[in-house]
């Protein structure tokens, strides 16, 4: 059965990580959040024990991954492999959304 997600029509909530964020997709083999950050907010490093994209929707943002860093902007997705810290900050002052789709979901990891 078809379903529509309508993102902007889903509450923005605050993360452990302090910026706001829209569950978007909860499913076993995928978890896709929607994270908005305003000026001068990041998303520090940290590691994720499975395959992240992240897609910049809108704006544009400094992203680090392991040792590397680069600006990036809408329209470009970043593959950061499981296990590598990465983290976001946004560049200037505007805002930054981006999907971040995570696969499989950390959720369905065992432990």
């Amino acid at each position: 059965m078809m379903e529509i997600v309508r993102i902007n029509e889903i509450a923005l909530k605050e993360t452990p990580r302090g910026v706001s964020a829209r569950q978007v997709i909860d499913m076993p083999h995928i978890n896709i959040m929607n994270l908005v950050l305003g000026p001068g907010e990041e998303v520090p490093g940290h590691v994720t024990p499975v395959d992240v994209l992240f897609h910049v929707l809108e704006g544009r943002g400094t992203i680090r991954i392991g040792d590397e860093k680069a600006e990036v902007k809408a329209g470009e997705i970043i593959v950061s492999p499981a296990g590598i810290p990465h983290g976001l900050q946004v560049s200037g002052d505007g805002k930054l959304s981006v999907l971040v789709m995570k696969t499989p979901n950390p959720k369905t990891i065992k432990k």
